[in-house]
């Protein structure tokens, strides 16, 4: 099983969880929404699922996937470090540009 920064490293995996974040979508609709065909889409889905990214529900025939967004957590604690340094540059060059306008 890839790690989650391996999973979200493709771009065609990104947009369907943007896709995903605003509401859960079909595999159709995916597939309207992107430039792969359903077995691209559907490979990148259970890759996905297999990450923990997305669970899928079965509507009628068809199957309907959402986000998971607990997985994600993980990313946000590793890039906590990063938010924190460039907090502080941007604080920085903010206090330097007050400074230029004077």
């Amino acid at each position: 099983m890839k790690n989650i920064f391996e999973v979200l490293s493709e771009p065609h995996r990104r947009s369907m969880l943007d896709l995903l974040r605003i509401r859960e979508r079909s595999v159709g609709e995916l597939v309207e929404q992107s430039q792969l065909s359903q077995p691209g889409v559907s490979k990148h889905l259970k890759i996905l699922r297999e990450a923990g990214l997305v669970e899928v529900r079965s509507v009628s025939q068809k199957n309907i996937y959402s986000i998971r967004p607990e997985p994600l957590q993980e990313v946000d604690r590793w890039l906590e470090e990063y938010r924190h340094f460039w907090s502080n540059k941007l604080d920085n060059l903010q206090l330097y540009l007050d400074g230029e306008e004077r």
